[in-house]
């Protein structure tokens, strides 16, 4: 690596000279997935209480239910312990400022051409996240097998607002 991450690693040999965790597995230990934006504002374990190995994070622009998400998901559930999962987009998130084309179109000046990609922009955020959920609650690799619930975080007071909650019984 080069010197742009020196300050990361001499951050990481601080860290693994108290570090702690080495019992974790690699389980759910709260049965808990969250998914969530990227945004560097958000600490999901500490907003919601949790600790390393609690919960399974997935991140992404948006917090959406992309196909990624939904692969990692039945991963989680039937490999990780998950039994339920958490859509928690948040305020002022930049994915809610721009559309698709404006990405294209930014990228372009740059001399990158991104048409293959879809950027899944967020003009509403509540029909996205009323959309995400429904996609996890009707997906035929997670049919009947989690409880599935939405809140959006405040990133001004850190309080979560509940949106919607789905809940799905496990298969008896």
């Amino acid at each position: 690596m080069n010197g742009a991450f020196d300050d990361l690693l001499a951050a990481n040999e601080a860290y693994s000279a108290t570090f702690t965790g080495s019992g974790l597995t690699g389980t759910a230990a709260r049965g808990l997935a969250v998914v969530t934006c990227m945004d560097s504002r958000i600490d999901p374990l500490g907003l919601l209480g949790l600790k390393p190995g609690d919960a399974k994070i997935l991140r992404n622009a948006g917090a959406r239910v992309t196909d990624d998400v939904l692969r990692t998901l039945v991963v989680a559930v039937f490999v990780l312990g998950v039994n339920r999962v958490l859509v928690m987009p948040h305020t002022d998130c930049g994915m809610t400022k721009v559309t698709d084309d404006d990405i294209h179109d930014l990228a372009r000046a740059q001399g990158v051409d991104t048409r293959s990609l879809d950027f899944h922009t967020v003009p509403d955020q509540d029909a996205a996240l009323r959309h995400d959920l429904i996609r996890i609650r009707t997906s035929p690799f997670l049919d009947g097998v989690v409880s599935v619930g939405g809140a959006i975080y405040d990133v001004r007071s850190g309080k979560l607002t509940p949106i919607e909650e789905l809940r799905r019984n496990a298969a008896a």
